[in-house]
């Protein structure tokens, strides 16, 4: 079976990837990623697939994967819950692979890392303690959060219980994914006009796609919509604007790619949670105790 290969996009103003996702099922997808992969799994039950493992498992469930090392879960929310949750931290190889290269504090996480290509599971005692730092990550700014990845980090690698799941002769022959290169044209060129009109049509004609077959292709291997994914660039810019200067906001929304006011304030309350003035305030003018 051919794994496909997945684009993580980074949280914002983050160099990797946290995310708490609530989901119903989770159907087999055979795929891979670029970047080391965390999954904390809870309130399910059914079979998770790694390299050339599967095993069977009810409960909290915590993972972490190598770069390139296909994986899927088939399962589904155990009673009483109907949904079941993941937490999932990406982070790009290289960025982190170079971090403990750099930083001798770090050489303690080298033979975790190389035993993440073949995948490890968690004892019970270490996924309940990951539990608190997860949830501690969905609130926390991009510095909290990074200390909270090293904690979590720190307590995998003082886990004498762990164990590698894939065969040390396990070797994915569909690395080599074809698509990936359109993928990365298509992201590469949002990024370099995401403040300007974009449409699918335009982007699709670029990777010689159809709009439907695009808008597909593009949630499958990134988990966003393109739309999704847009907003998001052009509100993290938009929060850089309403920080670093004294710009109305009507001038920020039309520098961001909004085509009016309207739309960038409902877009913006839907991903910050405030309106651009709402967040400007709070932002410039802490509340002091």
């Amino acid at each position: 079976m051919k794994a496909i290969c997945g684009k993580s996009i980074p949280s914002d103003n983050c160099s990797w990837r946290f995310a708490k996702v609530n989901l119903t099922t989770i159907e087999f997808n055979w795929h891979y990623h670029p970047e080391y992969e965390i999954c904390l799994t809870l309130n399910s039950a059914g079979s998770k697939h790694i390299g050339d493992h599967t095993s069977y498992y009810n409960g909290p469930n915590l993972v972490i994967m190598g770069p390139k090392l296909p994986h899927s879960w088939h399962c589904k929310p155990t009673p009483p819950h109907n949904e079941l949750i993941v937490y999932v931290a990406q982070i790009p190889a290289k960025w982190l692979d170079d971090l403990v290269y750099n930083n001798p504090e770090l050489g303690i996480l080298k033979n975790l890392l190389e035993r993440s290509k073949r995948g490890i599971e968690f004892s019970q005692a270490t996924t309940r303690e990951s539990l608190n730092i997860c949830k501690a990550m969905c609130h926390a700014e991009p510095l909290k959060r990074y200390l909270l990845l090293i904690e979590l980090f720190d307590l995998m690698v003082n886990d004498q219980q762990a164990k590698v799941l894939s065969s040390n002769s396990f070797s994915n022959q569909y690395q080599q994914d074809t698509a990936v290169a359109k993928l990365d044209k298509v992201i590469n060129y949002i990024y370099q006009h995401y403040t300007e009109p974009l449409t699918a049509e335009k982007l699709a004609s670029l990777v010689y796609m159809s709009t439907n077959h695009l808008h597909r292709f593009f949630k499958q291997r990134t988990e966003h919509t393109l739309n999704q994914f847009i907003n998001q660039l052009r509100i993290g810019k938009a929060c850089k604007l309403l920080i670093d200067s004294d710009t109305q906001i009507s001038t920020i929304s039309d520098l961001c790619g909004f085509n009016n006011i309207s739309n960038f304030n409902r877009r913006f309350r839907m991903i910050k949670g405030a309106t651009p003035k709402e967040y400007r305030n709070k932002i410039k003018n802490p509340v002091t105790i």
